[in-house]
């Protein structure tokens, strides 16, 4: 029997030997290995956290002790060492375990949130929550260096240290990565403490020499506490913690787990705040993904990727840039993943990567733009919602010319709720000035993005989805800046938005087949909405939206409105994605779903229709849903 077979919780750890342990964590780097491979996911970080998670969960008493993780990708190990070990061949896949922490799935996980920066703030809280209620609990709060980027986790860290009391633990995995090597000052700090060889010598002396006398050696080190201090101040830079107030232990090799065991049961007997600083290397144990130089395997990458969305902008964007010497890109940490890496490798002093700092990254395109340039500001659309104060109120009111480009909007699938970018379309239709464009193919991604930076006056936002990009679809005519996709009568018009065009088109296919004559139309920019289309719902007697955007407050509820305000009657009916968290899925299986196919959506037209033949229909929407009316 393998020693993870016999792990049914945390508490079955205690009493393992050094051996035991040792074969536990490298039985837990095969299980990674071969069901990431499998189920695709993220690899490197959770080889790199194999020993602290073991530490964690062997001087803590989760589920009293609160175990709380930036982002969340970096909890497999944990959820293998709290039950979920025979489940795990369903990481990521419909109906089995999330790739995030999950309330549903066990006592022991907590936060559920994946986005960046924001675990010291819920320990912060919790601590507090628990000094309160009186309750004997410590919080341990684990962050990687990329995190630390995110002003967020200052602010954090800035209120944590003035609570001399709260039992809070922080652990910093520091393995100079994000998901590509970590930026900034702070990077460079923690760097240079990870690589000066004079400090290096100096802790394996004392490690050795104090490790040795039992009885000496642990009083000796304590003495030699302000000598260690002191040479931290001199030979590395990260007294920055101690300066704010913070206890700080380490730094600690985090692959040696008896290393992180003493440095964490240290950090607990402490009795207030700590700073466990633990060095690490992403990918750590499996040669393959410590020698990828991209991203040591944050994700598992197919071994034969499809052209995609990512892909078309990419290569775009380096061809506008030899043509334009005034755009440059700007990345928040996320340089490959959002297409940006061609263009700083073509034009590496054109491009910013700002660390995972969203809201810096808006604000400072806003001066870029003020300079003289043309920034291309590259986010995944779910981490647009942290930057939309900065959107709204330093870009859009001095009407500076930024184009965002949102990789992954609509449906993600596989990521779950955090990922889904079905909130963007929403949130900036309340942008005054904002221009917003939906490509439905890769001819569209490139043709509207030279349309966005030809935008000198204004914030453009250009929004695609994830994977295999479609193929293209040519308009058979072109109405204003609307593309025609379909144009067989004037029952119904069809406005499919963005990746949604296709789907519009077989809806068509199913109308036509029942009968009914059809136009289907793409708006390509879809904010403001294009005069073209209340002109066109006025010759048509149904109108139907369909985006891939939440239905509350999205494209179909401007355009609806639009057409209300033009004083033309045809009755409007919104098909969008249901407001609510969605559970992960592949992308197909989520949108089958809720309703967004081909099929689904005729057969909802058709019954709407049928309800009210040539009438107005008065059905209040349902947002909860995908389809009007609870449909």
């Amino acid at each position: 029997m393998r020693v993870l077979e016999t792990v049914g919780g945390p508490a079955d750890l205690k009493g393992m030997t050094d051996q035991q342990l040792g074969e536990l964590a490298a039985e837990i780097r095969d299980v990674l290995v071969e069901t990431v491979s499998r189920t695709g996911g993220h690899l490197g970080p959770n080889l790199g956290m194999v020993e602290i998670t073991l530490a964690m969960h062997r001087v803590f008493d989760s589920p009293t002790d609160r175990l709380v993780y930036d982002t969340g990708h970096q909890t497999y190990v944990h959820k293998l060492l709290t039950g979920r070990a025979p489940k795990f061949d369903t990481l990521r896949q419909q109906g089995g375990l999330s790739g995030y922490p999950s309330q549903a799935e066990s006592e022991h996980d907590l936060v559920e949130n994946s986005h960046a920066s924001t675990a010291l703030s819920y320990a912060d809280g919790l601590a507090k929550a628990y000094r309160l209620r009186g309750e004997d609990r410590h919080v341990v709060a684990l962050i990687g260096d990329g995190g630390l980027t995110g002003g967020m986790a200052w602010e954090a860290l800035n209120n944590i240290a003035s609570g001399k009391d709260l039992k809070l633990v922080v652990i910093v995995n520091d393995n100079g990565r994000s998901y590509s090597p970590t930026v900034g000052g702070l990077a460079t700090h923690l760097t240079s403490l990870r690589t000066n060889p004079r400090y290096e010598k100096i802790l394996e002396l004392v490690k050795k020499n104090l490790g040795r006398t039992p009885l000496v050696g642990p009083p000796m080190y304590e003495v030699l506490h302000g000598v260690k201090k002191g040479l931290k101040d001199m030979l590395a830079p990260q007294g920055m913690f101690e300066d704010l107030g913070l206890k700080y232990v380490g730094p600690v090799d985090g692959h040696d787990r008896q290393a992180m065991e003493d440095a964490l049961a240290r950090a607990k007997a402490f009795g207030g705040p700590v700073i466990v600083h633990a060095v690490t290397q992403k990918g750590f144990g499996y040669a393959a993904a410590e020698q990828d130089e991209e991203d040591n395997f944050h994700q598992v990458r197919p071994l034969h990727k499809p052209r995609g969305w990512t892909d078309v902008f990419a290569e775009e964007l380096v061809e506008i840039g030899h043509r334009r010497p005034d755009v440059v890109a700007i990345t928040a940490a996320m340089l490959h993943p959002t297409g940006l890496a061609a263009f700083a490798e073509a034009f590496p002093d054109r491009t910013f990567d700002v660390g995972i700092a969203e809201q810096h990254a808006v604000t400072s395109a806003a001066g870029l733009a003020m300079g003289g340039l043309h920034p291309v500001v590259g986010l995944y659309a779910t981490f647009l919602n942290r930057a939309f104060d900065q959107l709204l109120m330093d870009v859009a009111l001095h009407k500076c010319g930024v184009t965002f480009v949102l990789d992954r909007a609509g449906v993600t699938g596989d990521d779950g709720a955090s990922h889904n970018g079905m909130w963007d379309m929403s949130i900036l239709q309340v942008v005054p000035g904002l221009r917003l464009a939906a490509p439905r193919d890769g001819a569209r991604v490139a043709e509207l993005l030279n349309e966005a930076i030809e935008v000198d006056d204004a914030p453009t936002v250009l929004r695609y989805a994830k994977g295999e990009v479609f193929p293209d679809m040519d308009a058979i005519e072109r109405i204003g800046q609307v593309d025609v996709l379909v144009r067989t009568g004037h029952d119904v018009l069809l406005i499919g938005i963005g990746a949604m065009a296709a789907t519009a088109v077989d809806v068509a296919e199913r109308l036509g087949a029942q009968g009914f004559g059809v136009t289907v139309v793409d708006p390509r920019w879809v904010k403001p909405v294009p005069a073209e289309l209340v002109e066109l719902a006025r010759d048509h007697q149904y109108v139907v939206t369909i985006e891939d955007n939440g239905r509350a407050g999205g494209c179909g509820a401007a355009i609806a409105q639009a057409i209300r305000d033009a004083g033309v009657t045809t009755p409007v009916r919104d098909f969008g994605i249901p407001q609510r968290f969605l559970d992960h899925a592949k992308r197909a299986a989520v949108l089958q779903e809720i309703g967004l196919t081909g099929q689904g959506l005729a057969r909802d037209v058709i019954e709407m229709i049928a309800k009210h033949p040539g009438d107005a229909i008065t059905s209040e929407p349902d947002t909860a849903s995908g389809r009007p009316g609870g449909a």
